[in-house]
């Protein structure tokens, strides 16, 4: 069974953290389950909204303590019946500003190693640019906390002028961390930049792309709604007969090079002939990689300079991930053995391109150099 990603939303109250959730929740697939853990209670009208909402399946209050302090040793035992009771596909823990992220990520890596049973997806700092109050402090005790934040999310800039949205810039940048961060539209923020790629999300994908919702409309949503971000499309295929997996080596060079306050998520399906690399934590669960046999699928989910590899085991989902590429009728099939989402910064996407283009970071497996790569800037 594969690790469920665990959420953690954090902000001071009234920051905006529930309307981002509410406008993720339309995001995802119907038959996607979210657990929520909460140790506030926030705006009732909102929260009575969310709690009705379909797509949350349990909601566990952890409250008369900050969830980073005295209820940490909770944490564990909540977790343990929200996956008992809902079996979700995801948890979010929506906690109040004074709950340190670095505390709570610390804890739910430490529950990751111990059981198996989870893995920390992202760290999610809202902060009411209207009102704001924090990260004003640049002693080492906030730098610690920023260090376990993936990315901030700029709310209700859009009440404020330019002046006072750029001194919350400024206050984030002295604390010379390069942390990514992006700004809402009316507390809405793509999915793709939010989440990671995980085993029941990628059972709706025919085109790993699909996972940014590349149709028609919805990609002109995303342009809409989140100018903040750039978006390649890159895949990897080959026309050989039994075409040879990634070249892990250079893959694990491109996942330990990238920068994440350039590159915010790096999500793919790929076959692998070998064990993939050691995910970015060191720790490697035998149970979630093919030690020998037949290629494999295997979901590569990068976020904010953490990776995983986790074996794609739905056949239907394998079958999509190695079906042929389009091609016209006059050329051998082509099999896709890489398909990549690639979530950048703005201004990143150009630079990114050529890079991955030009200097080897993505190829097939083998001493023959002969997969067809194409990467395709989206938004």
């Amino acid at each position: 069974m594969s690790p469920i990603p665990i959420t953690i939303v954090t902000g001071f109250l009234g920051s905006g953290k529930t309307t981002l959730i509410l406008n993720l929740i339309p995001q995802l697939p119907k038959y996607y389950k979210i657990a929520l853990l909460k140790n506030e209670f926030g705006d009732v009208a909102i929260d009575s909204q969310l709690a009705s909402s379909s797509a949350i399946s349990g909601v566990q209050e952890l409250l008369n303590g900050c969830i980073c302090c005295n209820l940490v040793g909770q944490l564990g035992e909540a977790l343990s019946t929200l996956c008992n009771d809902v079996g979700p596909n995801r948890i979010i823990i929506e906690t109040s500003g004074s709950a340190f992220p670095a505390t709570l990520a610390m804890e739910v890596n430490r529950l990751g190693r111990e059981s198996g049973h989870y893995v920390l997806d992202g760290v999610i700092v809202v902060i009411d640019v209207e009102n704001w109050k924090g990260y004003e402090d640049t002693s080492y005790t906030a730098k610690l906390q920023a260090r376990y934040t993936d990315l901030i999310v700029f709310n209700k800039w859009e009440h404020v002028n330019e002046r006072m949205y750029e001194d919350c810039l400024d206050r984030v940048g002295d604390l010379e961390l390069p942390i990514a961060h992006v700004k809402s539209n009316k507390g809405y923020v793509d999915q793709s930049v939010l989440l990671g790629l995980d085993s029941a999300l990628a059972k709706q994908v025919t085109t790993l792309s699909e996972t940014h919702c590349h149709d028609e409309h919805s990609n002109n949503h995303v342009s809409d709604h989140q100018s903040e971000v750039e978006v390649l499309s890159v895949t990897l295929s080959s026309e050989e007969v039994e075409p040879r997996g990634v070249n892990l080596e250079k893959l694990e060079k491109l996942l330990g090079t990238a920068p994440k306050d350039e590159i915010y998520r790096i999500k793919a399906i790929i076959k692998a002939a070998s064990c993939p690399p050691t995910p970015s934590d060191g720790i490697t669960d035998a149970a979630k990689f093919r030690q020998d046999g037949p290629m494999a699928d295997y979901i590569l989910n990068w976020a904010f300079g953490r990776w995983t590899f986790t074996l794609l085991q739905t056949e239907s989902v394998a079958k999509k991930a190695s079906d042929p590429a389009p091609s016209d009728s006059s050329s051998t099939a082509e099999i896709n053995v890489l398909r990549m989402t690639v979530i950048l910064a703005r201004g990143e996407a150009g630079r990114w391109k050529a890079r991955i283009e030009s200097e080897g970071l993505i190829e097939q497996d083998g001493p023959r150099k002969n997969g067809k790569l194409n990467v395709e800037r989206k938004i």
